[in-house]
């Protein structure tokens, strides 16, 4: 896949894109053409675009093996966070937008997403267990601190004493944690906070518009105080680059009250692939095709591999040692607690205004 020019109108601040490829699915592809007139176009900084969604459905089942959950909730479509190796980029596709510069500056928000959450748990015959919430898109990306849909779903969720896990690396989370606190005191929610690198530099190359790595661990201290169980993600580890620093990430994070650490090495589905090259060509081309090589020898040769079983994991010798070095440092950490189990006993609707209140 060729990556079009870029937009030279564009003034582009904190992204982690440059351009906007068309997604898999469109016909054509953009190509700029000079007009033949020698007037400077104005250039104009490119700003995040949101567009609310009235949304008919809100839980999303999946049968996934490579993931410990069967149902989970998005509040936003695209993420601001920009990060450039996100594998949920290419999901913009299906919106007919691009997986570059579109996906974390055009963003759709879902308002009525805690009252159709609200109506779907509340449904006849509806089975309980666990939501996972971050599994695509952050619900904590900046745009939440305007809009609120997360908090309402939690809201719902503990009005019904429904459990949830959450996964983010958004320093909005702060804002909820009583709310979280409360939840983690009846056994109904766990989180996890990715954290890529301590390296501040590098950090806000990849990961542009995310909270330093210092706030992700003010983070994980906070919601530790507050009682809420909270994993450190080290994900994605991308050989050269990050993965040098998987130890002291996890230290650092075991320091600040973290119970438990996952991994996931890079993994570049789609148009994730030549995005990251691209990326990489403008902020590290000395170390491009090091990482690139590296990457390819825990993916079979390519770039990616799709495969169930495989994709979370790599394969080969560079693989296995970096699941080595994981588990040892998990063992030497204390981090390698199991995750809690979360409590499905407890869900039933909320009480209402004139209910009988029972003596027992």
């Amino acid at each position: 896949m060729t990556l079009p020019p870029r937009n030279p109108d564009e003034i582009l601040r904190a992204r982690g894109a440059d351009t906007r490829p068309a997604g898999r699915f469109e016909p054509y592809q953009q190509e700029r053409e000079h007009d033949g007139w020698d007037i400077p176009e104005e250039q104009a900084l490119l700003r995040t675009e949101v567009t609310q969604e009235r949304a008919r459905s809100i839980i999303a089942r999946n049968a996934s093996p490579d993931i410990p959950f069967d149902r989970s909730v998005n509040p936003y479509r695209g993420c601001e966070h920009g990060c450039i190796y996100c594998f949920a980029r290419p999901s913009h596709a299906y919106l007919g937008l691009s997986p570059g510069l579109d996906f974390e500056t055009k963003l759709t928000a879902k308002p009525n997403a805690p009252e159709l959450l609200a109506a779907e748990i509340g449904r006849r015959g509806y089975a309980v267990a666990p939501i996972a919430f971050g599994t695509n898109t952050d619900p904590y990306q900046p745009l939440e601190a305007k809009m609120g849909i997360m908090r309402g779903c939690i809201e719902v969720l503990s009005a019904w004493n429904h459990p949830m896990s959450l996964v983010t690396r958004g320093a909005t989370v702060l804002r909820d944690v009583a709310l979280l606190g409360n939840m983690a005191a009846r056994r109904l929610v766990s989180t996890g906070v990715s954290i890529t690198t301590l390296d501040a530099d590098l950090a806000r190359q990849m990961e542009p518009r995310a909270p330093a790595p210092a706030t992700r661990l003010r983070m994980i201290e906070a919601l530790a105080r507050a009682g809420v169980p909270v994993r450190v993600i080290t994900a994605p580890m991308i050989p050269v680059l990050n993965e040098h620093e998987m130890e002291r990430i996890m230290q650092a994070a075991r320091d600040a009250g973290a119970h438990a650490a996952s991994m996931i090495p890079i993994r570049l589905p789609l148009e994730v692939a030549p995005l990251f090259r691209d990326w990489l060509e403008r902020h590290h081309p000395g170390k491009a095709a090091h990482v690139m090589a590296r990457i390819q020898a825990m993916r079979g040769g390519r770039d990616n591999d799709p495969r169930f079983g495989a994709r979370m994991r790599g394969e080969g010798v560079e693989a296995e040692l970096l699941r080595q070095r994981f588990r040892l440092a998990r063992r030497r950490l204390g981090l390698d607690s199991p995750q809690p189990v979360l409590d499905c006993s407890l869900f039933g609707p909320p009480p209402r205004a004139g209910d009988q209140l029972s003596l027992f």
